[in-house]
């Protein structure tokens, strides 16, 4: 049997910059799945995205949706990409091994808790307060720099990286200190700064954008304490769910938010096509 991809719709060319388009995934004609693979929208057309791909319940565990994922990266290559990235929601583990099996790379995982209605205390000696004016400019270009070498160091070119930190920054925070819904913090200890963190507030959610311990400060608990200040102004919002993004290899993070209870909601794979 031979599995292929047929084109439902004509390549869309959108205003982004972006190409995208739908497939049904077909053994011998007969639809079995659907597949939409499109450029990235911050990356450029170098970088492809499996937006979507699904093998319908009947024809899974027959090797249909690792058949679609090659043929996916083969259209990228003749998209000209060099590299193409996926996100796999947690509970589809099936999917994951899949993406690893076939040499995807994780990245990223968005992880999760939801809060209780009581803000958790802070230790003794220690306080959050908003970032003044004169912290911001500072803040915001190490921040960046920080954002952009997360990336780097995971396999995206050194111009892609910043084009990415500097769009990111820009959309998030269009005003500044001042951008509504945004709460940036100074954690103080004794009245020494160490630390800073970035709260953002959506509908019903908050979500932690950076949280950094001074590096003359860190492996005293400041990292917990920060992410307890994430909790307390997120409940005082009335916020019941607190996320954030974790790169992979960043293992003291990854043990700090596993100990806080947090839970992976999604992993981000990317593999280079040679």
């Amino acid at each position: 049997m031979t599995t292929t991809l047929r084109p439902t719709e004509p390549l869309q060319q959108h205003s982004d910059g972006t190409r995208s388009r739908r497939y049904q995934v077909c053994v011998n004609s007969r639809p079995v799945g659907v597949l939409h693979l499109a450029t990235h929208p911050v990356f450029g057309p170098a970088v492809a995205r499996i937006l979507d791909l699904r093998i319908d319940e009947p024809d899974r565990g027959r090797g249909r949706g690792t058949v679609a994922a090659l043929a996916a990266e083969e259209v990228a290559r003749d998209w000209g990409c060099r590299r193409v990235e996926i996100a796999v929601p947690a509970a589809e583990e099936a999917a994951l091994r899949l993406v690893a099996a076939l040499g995807y790379v994780p990245r990223n995982r968005g992880m999760e808790k939801r809060l209780g209605a009581t803000a958790p205390g802070l230790p003794a000696g220690t306080r959050g307060r908003p970032l003044t004016d004169a912290e911001y400019g500072p803040w915001l270009e190490h921040g960046k720099a920080v954002y952009a070498q997360s990336w780097i160091d995971r396999g995206v070119p050194a111009d892609e990286a910043h084009a990415k930190s500097e769009a990111d920054h820009a959309r998030l925070l269009p005003q500044g200190p001042a951008t509504p819904d945004m709460l940036i913090s100074v954690l103080e200890h004794e009245g020494t700064p160490v630390g800073t963190l970035w709260v953002a507030l959506d509908e019903d959610r908050a979500f932690v954008y950076d949280v950094e311990a001074d590096a003359r400060f860190r492996g005293r608990g400041h990292g917990r304490s920060l992410m307890l200040l994430a909790e307390a102004q997120a409940i005082a919002a009335g916020r019941s769910v607190l996320g954030l993004n974790v790169f992979a290899g960043n293992t003291p993070a990854e043990r700090l938010y596993d100990s806080l209870g947090y839970r992976t909601t999604l992993h981000s794979l990317y593999k280079e096509l040679p």
